[in-house]
């Protein structure tokens, strides 16, 4: 066995981005939505609801995203106490998001140029979309009463970003895959009508404003029909899923992919015309003498490299690199081999 140290040139890192589809399965589009009928009856169904692409019950369901209903006043779910007037779970969902993304308790949400006093949050599973979510390539259709609205976000307008606490903000408006519909009568992003809301890719989340979607169709809405009653339950967020089921029925659905960054360390491992040459293995030499049985092995010596074993100061073996064939070596002949660590 034989050992060589790097050169500061043999080691390089590499990152590349890679995009793919956010959902299970690898499926850009969702066009089925499930909810846990155990999670709906349980004491966190009033602050969210887990969609899954199929029936919770399948071996293969996994939570895709959250819809959670958010409410400055706190309607559209039951009072803590109900001598605290509007101290409820929309109220609570308000605030953490709030905390969240504006990092001000006194701050309000404000899509395009109208303030928002209650929305819609899409919380996009960890494990779906990665490191972020690809800017460009969202489609969310919601269907209601008044229509279909098809949405994505602006980032391919140009526009400089904004940042908040939780990291880039591009408005949600009317589009499709990045594809900003200009017309000024249902894009939902123009002065007079503000946005439909917020996509913060970094931490996974699209705000969907309440009063754009309660709106009538002529307005740029679907009239989806949110309720806001004082210290009663409306379960408002599984209005929102009924409405992206409803478009699912037209195949429309919601598309998304996620992008990550993979960072290669690449090893050059060199062998240089006059280094291993020669093999330690004990065939070739005289148990009794210590002689070299074969005069080529002298005179020519040849072998064949199956493996290359990255190693750290102590000696212990980190990574090994299997060829896909033996290469033969001699004094003839030098080697480069490439290996490829991905974290």
């Amino acid at each position: 066995m034989g050992f060589k140290r790097f050169d500061p040139e043999d080691l390089v890192i590499s990152n590349e981005s890679i995009a793919t589809a956010a959902w299970s399965s690898n499926t850009p589009t969702l066009t089925s939505f499930f909810t846990s009928s155990a999670q709906v009856i349980s004491s966190t169904s009033e602050y969210y609801y887990d969609v899954y692409q199929t029936t919770s019950t399948d071996d293969s369901a996994a939570v895709q995203f959250s819809v959670a209903y958010c409410d400055l006043e706190g309607s559209g779910s039951n009072f803590f106490n109900s001598l605290v007037t509007g101290s409820s779970p929309t109220r609570t969902n308000y605030g953490q998001y709030r905390t969240l993304i504006l990092g001000d308790e006194n701050a309000s949400f404000t899509f395009g140029n109208q303030v928002s006093d209650y929305f819609y949050v899409l919380n996009i599973d960890r494990s779906r979309f990665k490191e972020s979510l690809l800017p460009g390539t969202m489609t969310l259709n919601i269907s209601g009463s008044g229509g279909n609205v098809s949405l994505t976000d602006d980032s391919s307008l140009g526009n400089a970003v904004t940042f908040t606490d939780a990291g880039r903000r591009y408005n949600l408006v009317s589009g499709s895959a990045g594809d900003v519909f200009t017309n000024t009568e249902s894009n939902g992003w123009t002065v007079n009508s503000g946005s439909y809301g917020w996509v913060l890719p970094d931490v996974g989340l699209v705000l969907v404003s309440g009063e754009a979607i309660d709106g009538a169709g002529a307005d740029g809405g679907v009239a989806l029909g949110s309720v806001r009653s004082f210290d009663s339950a409306s379960f408002n967020q599984g209005k929102l899923i009924g409405g992206l089921q409803q478009s699912g029925t037209d195949s429309l659905g919601f598309t998304l992919n996620s992008k990550e960054t993979l960072s290669s360390d690449f090893a050059f491992v060199r062998a240089r015309n006059s280094e291993f040459n020669y093999s330690e293995n004990p065939a070739f030499i005289s148990g009794s003498t210590g002689e070299v049985l074969f005069d080529s092995f002298i005179d020519n010596p040849k072998t064949y490299i199956t493996t290359v074993g990255l190693y750290n100061d102590n000696s212990e073996l980190l990574a090994v690199a299997k060829l896909s064939r033996p290469l033969l070596k001699d004094f003839t002949k030098e080697l480069l081999v490439r290996v490829k660590l991905d974290f």
